[in-house]
């Protein structure tokens, strides 16, 4: 697909462009609107395409829970893996801008199945959780008070280490919004063993020496808007010494890990990416 409209679609999940104006942007790149009708349903999400770890495997078990937030209740999905052999180390998943919906919960499951407890944290909670509507769970981030959102995350960790099955080691996986997270999460929380951030903003240069944890940055070669402040991060992590490792996938784009987002979904790449983050967790969770 042409390449402007797929930055085009990432400039209306990321800005604040209305659906009209999205629209009417993606009719002159298509070339009319029933042609940018038919190209509609490529760029846009689709959870039919959700599923690669079911509710039911034979490996995991699953539970909707609560968990005290800064001032609030905070709901999650929470997945373990069937057979526990001793501790083990536990992963919080923070979703992208459209709140805990079904893929979220499938990575979550991901990381059960990979031998993990594994959450999946709704950053919506404050307003009831992660409504259907994509636009209006979109809307809703914009009112989060962004301290207690931080302090939110974090409690999730005090969460997963008070489990009976944890060994106290805790790591976060976030991607976009999420990755932006993910990297809060290393500056917030420094009882943290590792953070990987797939495309998702940097912290500020000032705040990386406050990183104890190990990082790991995935970020898709296309991706203008993330990657133009991939240069100032790396020196900030060189200059402290933080322990890190930077991956940028020629070819991919913004949202290459999500298989429910078909024409930015890089199989190839998602599955290296993810073969990397699970060795980032072997190495620092058991």
């Amino acid at each position: 697909m042409n390449q402007e409209i797929i930055n085009l679609f990432d400039e209306y999940t990321h800005k604040p462009l209305t659906r009209s104006d999205f629209m009417t942007r993606l009719a002159k790149l298509a070339g009319g609107t029933a042609a940018a009708i038919a190209i509609l349903p490529l760029l846009e999400v689709n959870y039919a395409n959700a599923t690669t770890i079911a509710e039911d495997d034979e490996d995991i078990t699953t539970e909707e829970i609560t968990y005290e937030g800064d001032g609030t209740i905070m709901k999650a999905y929470l997945a373990k893996p069937k057979k526990i052999s001793g501790k083990i180390g536990a992963v919080l998943v923070i979703h992208e801008n459209r709140g805990l919906n079904p893929h979220i919960k499938d990575v979550t499951r991901r990381v059960a199945k990979a031998g993990y407890l594994a959450l999946g944290v709704d950053a919506l909670s404050p307003f009831g959780g992660t409504p259907a509507n994509e636009d209006e769970a979109r809307g809703l981030f914009a009112k989060l008070d962004a301290q207690k959102n931080i302090n939110n995350f974090v409690k999730g960790f005090d969460y997963l280490r008070s489990l009976k099955e944890s060994n106290g080691k805790t790591a976060c996986v976030g991607f976009c919004w999420g990755g932006a997270m993910a990297n809060q999460m290393a500056v917030n929380s420094p009882q943290l063993n590792a953070a990987v951030a797939y495309y998702g903003r940097q912290a500020e240069a000032a705040d990386v020496p406050k990183i104890k944890a190990s990082l790991m940055l995935h970020y898709g070669g296309l991706d203008e808007r993330v990657n133009a402040g991939i240069p100032a991060f790396e020196s900030a992590l060189k200059a402290a010494g933080t322990k890190h490792e930077i991956y940028v996938y020629d070819g991919a784009n913004h949202a290459f890990n999500n298989d429910t987002a078909p024409t930015r979904y890089n199989a190839e790449v998602a599955k290296l990416a993810w073969e990397r983050t699970l060795r980032l967790f072997k190495d620092t969770l058991s």
